[in-house]
């Protein structure tokens, strides 16, 4: 085995608890700052657990960095041991993966016992993510998600302009996606998939088509599927 190859797995520097402490403190602090930007920059539709998430990530890959050192082999082993874990969570918004691997970057460089870069990196990402984030900022009540329009109309239903007219000025991105028969030909569903402002939006849009002449009922469904 290669001298070098040698020195990297052996290598096993011990760990200064008051180093150790400063690192875990600054990466605490620089935890908040990326929990404070994505609230930032969020606004209201800052999910708190996923704040508290963005600090303690920040923290615990702190401690795996002082916790590797310089030691290859343990890198290794902890690679395989976190590789057993496996995450459900779905991220719906990509610039949350993004603060994500913020909160990673940060960590790893305070374990590493860097500080001037990871808070120059916070003013660019702050700036960043505050000019490229506009649509964020939308309160959970005025933003738009998905939607999924099932409107169910009479066979000899007539008023077809009417109804897509209401869906059209009520709603973003309208689109046709199926025209169905159900209860047993007594009927007839038209599904759409809309963007809507929230639970608001969807009440609205239910109001004015249920006022059409024709229209038997009206279901809207998060998630436009």
């Amino acid at each position: 085995m290669p001298d070098w190859l040698k020195s990297a797995t052996q290598n096993d520097t011990p760990a200064v608890l008051q180093q150790s402490a400063a690192h875990l403190l600054e990466a605490l602090l620089l935890g908040v700052l990326v929990a404070l930007i994505y609230r930032w920059t969020r606004g209201r539709g800052a999910d708190r657990r996923f704040v508290a998430t963005l600090v303690l990530l920040t923290v615990l890959l702190c401690v795996t960095t002082i916790v590797v050192g310089d030691n290859v082999a343990r890198a290794f082993s902890i690679v395989g041991a976190l590789s057993i874990v496996r995450f459900r969570t779905v991220v719906e918004d990509t610039r949350d993966t993004a603060f994500v691997i913020c909160a990673v970057v940060m960590g790893l460089a305070a374990g590493a016992g860097y500080l001037g870069v990871p808070v120059l990196a916070l003013v660019v990402v702050a700036v960043t993510a505050k000019i490229f984030g506009s649509k964020a900022d939308q309160s959970p009540a005025t933003a738009l998600a998905a939607f999924r329009l099932n409107v169910r109309v009479a066979p000899d239903f007539t008023q077809r302009e009417a109804l897509q007219r209401e869906i059209a000025a009520a709603t973003t991105h309208p689109m046709l996606v199926g025209i169905e028969s159900v209860r047993a030909g007594t009927a007839v569903e038209r599904s759409y998939t809309v963007e809507l402002a929230g639970e608001s939006g969807a009440d609205a849009l239910i109001g004015r088509l249920s006022a059409i002449e024709g229209v038997v009922a009206v279901e809207v469904v998060r998630g436009g599927r």
